[in-house]
């Protein structure tokens, strides 16, 4: 099987929402995003693991931050291993197989992709280690960085060498921390159940609903300031139903419903229709 259309299909299992704007990107530039995408998918599963004790989370993550740092010249999906031992029964085939995302990336921006997933694996893993403690708005904004803002910046990145796009990089970690801040209200009550809070002290989700609607203004301006191309049309998708879900959210929903995000994403989908989003 082609390794990109290997990696669409695990992409279209894992997230509809960022499938459909990968996939609709042009060759190079679309290897490489994907190749990021389920790089950082691959050690997200392992830090979001529900039954995983957090000292082999962070074990697991910095063995695969390893892993990365030693790539250099050799893209061969064996070249990135990591020692699972027991716990590979337990963890998904997107993780399991993160060396073959590793080695999608074309060899002209593979190692930017291999030291932000890296970077980003080892501070997951200090989150883990501290059981993800957040007692202020800097430990937030830490973590958000830590986990989607440096992805914004990596996407910046992967903008300026395809075709010389060149961004506001403060506009771009704005971009990815609120799609995380998004994230967190989605999923707080879950993270609850397993003795876990995003919050800092003394806030309610009124406050974080204010914070990510901040990041995600920066957000807008980063994605509006993008001239009409490839970079552009991928970050108005998961902006949109960003945008989208935290009205939800506001309205007291749980999530949008499928008919809400098929009209969000109609106008950059040439109102193709798509069955669900993750």
């Amino acid at each position: 099987m082609n390794e990109s259309k290997d990696a669409l299909d695990v992409l279209k299992q894992t997230s509809r929402t960022f499938f459909i704007p990968i996939s609709r990107l042009p060759v190079g530039l679309k290897e490489a995003v994907a190749s990021a995408y389920l790089c950082m998918r691959a050690i997200d599963e392992v830090e979001d693991h529900p039954t995983l004790d957090n000292a082999v989370k962070a074990q697991l993550l910095q063995q695969m931050s390893s892993s990365l740092q030693a790539g250099g010249g050799r893209t061969t999906r064996n070249h990135f291993q990591a020692d699972w031992g027991a716990n590979a029964e337990l963890l998904p085939d997107v993780t399991l197989r993160f060396g073959d995302w590793a080695a999608l990336a074309p060899d002209s921006i593979a190692p930017r992709i291999w030291d932000a997933t890296a970077a980003m694996a080892d501070r997951m893993a200090h989150w883990a280690s501290v059981n993800w403690q957040i007692d202020t708005e800097s430990d937030l904004d830490r973590y958000t960085f830590s986990v989607a803002g440096a992805v914004g910046l990596l996407l910046s990145d992967l903008w300026a060498w395809h075709d010389g796009t060149l961004t506001d990089r403060t506009q771009a970690i704005g971009f990815g921390r609120g799609l995380q801040a998004v994230n967190v209200l989605r999923n707080y009550k879950e993270d609850r159940q397993r003795g876990v809070s995003f919050f800092p002290e003394g806030w309610d989700v009124g406050d974080l609903q204010n914070y990510a609607r901040r990041n995600l203004l920066l957000a807008d301006s980063y994605t509006n300031s993008l001239p009409k191309g490839p970079a552009k049309t991928f970050c108005q998708i998961p902006l949109v139903l960003a945008w989208g879900t935290l009205d939800t959210l506001a309205l007291g929903k749980d999530k949008l419903s499928r008919s809400d995000v098929m009209a969000l994403i109609a106008p950059f989908t040439n109102r193709q229709p798509v069955e669900s989003v993750k």
